[in-house]
């Protein structure tokens, strides 16, 4: 040992604690503290600090037994201890509320002040003792005798006046936020490093709180308020409790607490505020309040289960509208007393209306929540495939494109792709698609053979929407029909030049004659008049067959007379009309050019052109008692009087007719209008079609599954079969023919099916 170290005095603990340490530096410390010194106030000069450090340090350095680390590691402890407990615990206990928070703020900076000076003072116990033993540092054991001398004794009373504090501003009062935020922090740090603390002594107690508080507030807004004016409450609550976190509370806190007040203000009372009366979500919908439905929307999805009761209202409040429109269409057709047609377009004007509507408020309300599209398909599936009297929605939408799309329709482009858009969105929900294919192939053919079309490129544009909606095989036919008519036209100018030196040589003058020639798997079957045509129609049809067989002797040539016009030129008189009628009409005008037979029996007509009774009394019908009476019908019944309307409007096969000399008209040129002589649709062809279908996918699906259960089948075919949805006991009748043409057997399972190779 050096003569330095051995000379060195050795300093006795109680004189160093005492003397020195004690009265020199935590005695002093203590009293600034209580006078209230700021925590970035200079208490002690250097040259003071640097002689306790240094007494601290040597006292812990001295050579056993005069090393006083450990007395000094619990004297620190101790003094901390017994400030606590005679200074800063009573000055709490006498205080409560807003005070009590004050005080405890101030308490607790005091003892972050006092903590990190006695740190500073003992900072050679922390670097060596603390770790070499493992012990808590300084600064934690004085976070620690704080927490379970102080904090732990008023805790309860410090959560309750922080919660009182939020309350009061809950109810509209202002309060100091630093003061609680600051009380707040003071849970959090007493974690040290964790959230126990703050979770289990203050959070825990600010969620039941918030929990009776909005508990009562809700109570008080379902009596007080309609459903728009608590929404508001309820939205204003949510924003003012996450300003309140960002405030004054961990933000851990906001998804808790904001879940609490869903739960107490929107969840609890889904039901009552979707129907209440006056004011629920059915009459927002009825009164087009958009703001309130966004914000029923916005916080209904923030509660868990809380849009699909909403989109069931959405969904009951378009089946209901849809209802109406229906009822308003019956109420409509009765009222006029008018024979029902397929031809509706207010009605379908109507569905496109409602479907555009809400599929916008879908849009701009429910940010297209999948939810609402579903509800609104489901509904207007419902609408679409109801029961809207003799003609199916079907027919009705299909009627509805054949308006648009024929000459006369006054739309421009724009407006036809449109409305042709928004049909084939209704059509989308139609359960029988091929039904509707059925109806406006028929239609479409008229357009087309008529030459009614209004635009090709239009009619190319709703085909190709169909098809994008089902597929290329549902359009196939359609596609092939536009083909006929392109490839034809070629066919016909070799026709027209042919015709032009053939009409001299056959005694026809001046007589045009024009001829289509159909794809018969294209085109809808149509009714075969088996018909004894005049002479100058009979030379035309002589002169196509010669031109035609001579490039296609290995094809069959058959006529649709009930698809053709003509155009002819009839003398009333001193003047002279042109007569736009189907072929059938002209056939029928032609019988009347015998002058020396002024009158012709209805059964002589029947006689003369082998057409059919009911035929003939619609073709005579159009020509005798509607708009333009060509020919002038002369009835057995003598004693008519002139104002029997009723028996004037029918033909009778007792009916005799003759030539309207007197007949006259304002126009040069007149169409003569007909009723149809067929269905819009072969309903007959479309079961047939079905069938085939049904039975083309059960023996798809049983050579892919080989063995399978009849429920499974027959869900397979319904999952499968888009165009139309059949009947579960027409699949059955289906699988029992497969199973006596031996496609399929029964199994030995019960109610199971195998595929026979």
């Amino acid at each position: 040992m050096s003569n330095e170290a051995s000379s060195k005095k050795v300093i006795e603990l109680e004189a160093g604690w005492n003397e020195e340490i004690k009265a020199k530096a935590l005695d002093p410390l203590e009293d600034m503290i209580e006078k209230g010194m700021k925590n970035n106030t200079k208490l002690f000069p250097n040259k003071e600090y640097a002689g306790i450090y240094t007494l601290c340090y040597d006292m812990c350095t001295q050579r056993p037994p005069y090393n006083w680390s450990q007395q000094i590691y619990e004297r620190h402890g101790e003094t901390l201890s017994q400030y606590l407990t005679n200074r800063v615990l009573p000055a709490l206990q006498q205080k409560s509320e807003k005070f009590l928070l004050e005080e405890l703020v101030k308490r607790g900076e005091n003892h972050i002040m006092m903590n990190k000076w006695m740190k500073q003072f003992f900072m050679y116990l922390d670097r060596y003792y603390v770790k070499y033993h493992n012990l808590p540092s300084l600064e934690e054991a004085g976070l620690q005798h704080f927490k379970n001398l102080v904090f732990d004794e008023v805790k309860s009373s410090v959560a309750t006046a922080i919660l009182d504090l939020i309350n009061t501003e809950r109810d509209g009062t202002a309060i100091e936020h630093d003061i609680v935020r600051q009380s707040v922090m003071l849970f959090e740090s007493m974690g040290l490093g964790r959230l126990d603390v703050y979770v289990n002594d203050f959070e825990k107690f600010l969620l039941e709180n918030t929990k009776d508080y909005y508990t009562r507030k809700a109570e008080s807004w379902l009596q007080n308020d309609d459903t728009p004016a608590y929404l508001v409450k309820a939205e204003k609550a949510l924003e003012e409790e996450k300003k309140r976190v960002k405030n004054y509370l961990h933000p851990d806190t906001e998804p808790k607490i904001l879940s609490v007040v869903e739960e107490e203000a929107l969840g609890n009372h889904i039901s009552l505020l979707l129907e209440k009366e006056g004011s629920g979500c059915k009459v927002l919908l009825m009164n087009d309040k958009l703001e309130d439905l966004s914000r029923m929307f916005r916080l209904f999805a923030l509660v868990p289960h809380g849009l699909p009761p909403m989109a069931d209202v959405f969904k009951s409040h378009i089946c209901d509208l849809g209802q109406e429109k229906l009822e308003a269409r019956k109420t409509r057709l009765e009222s006029q007393k008018e024979k029902e047609t397929n031809e509706d377009m207010e009605y379908i004007k109507d569905l496109i209306a409602l479907h555009e509507k809400y599929i916008a408020l879908i849009e701009s309300c429910f940010e297209s929540h999948a939810l609402f599209q579903k509800a609104l398909k489901e509904a207007f599936q419902d609408i679409v495939n109801k029961d809207s009297g003799k003609f199916k929605t079907a027919d009705l939408m299909s009627s509805f494109c054949d308006r648009i799309l024929k000459t006369g329709s006054n739309m421009s482009d724009e407006e036809i792709e449109s409305n042709l858009d928004k049909t084939v969105q209704l059509f989308g929900y139609l359960h029988d698609k091929d039904l509707f294919a059925e109806m406006y192939r028929n239609q479409l053919s008229k357009r087309l053979l008529n030459q009614r079309s209004a635009s090709d490129e239009m009619e190319k544009s709703m085909i190709g929407k169909l098809k994008l909606k089902c597929g290329a095989q549902f359009t196939t036919k359609m596609e092939g029909m536009l083909n006929d008519l392109s490839i034809g036209v070629e066919h016909e100018k070799t026709f027209t030049e042919y015709f032009k030196e053939k009409a001299s040589q056959l005694g026809l003058g001046k007589t045009e004659f024009t001829i289509q020639v159909l794809t018969t798997g294209h085109w809808p079957n149509h009714k075969v008049y088996d018909l004894a045509l005049p002479s100058v129609m009979a030379k035309c049809v002589q002169s196509f067959d010669d031109f035609y067989t001579v490039n296609n002797n290995m094809k069959k040539l058959g006529w649709y007379h009930g698809l053709g016009n003509a155009t002819i030129k009839g003398t009333f008189g001193r003047r002279a009309f042109d007569l736009q009628v189907t072929t059938l009409q002209a056939i029928l005008l032609l019988e009347f050019n015998d002058e020396s037979v002024p009158t012709i029996s209805f059964n002589d007509l029947a006689e003369r052109t082998r057409m059919d009774p009911e035929t003939l009394k619609r073709v005579m019908h159009s020509l005798s008692c509607g708009k333009y009476k060509v020919i002038k019908k002369i009835s057995e019944k003598t004693d008519a009087k002139e104002g029997d309307k009723k028996e004037k409007a029918i033909v009778k096969p007792t009916d005799s007719f003759m030539f309207n000399d007197a007949f006259t008209c304002q126009m040069k040129r007149i169409r003569i209008p007909m009723a149809s002589l067929e269905e819009t649709a072969n309903t007959k062809r479309v079961e047939e079609d079905r069938t085939i279908a049904i039975e083309a996918c059960i023996v798809r699906i049983m050579k892919a599954r080989k063995t399978l259960g009849h429920q499974q089948l027959t869900s397979e075919v319904l999952n499968q079969l888009s165009t139309f949805r059949p009947d579960p006991k027409v699949i059955k009748k289906r699988i029992e023919s497969l199973i006596d043409r031996d496609y399929l057997e029964r199994d030995g399972a019960a109610g199971s099916y195998k595929y026979l190779a």
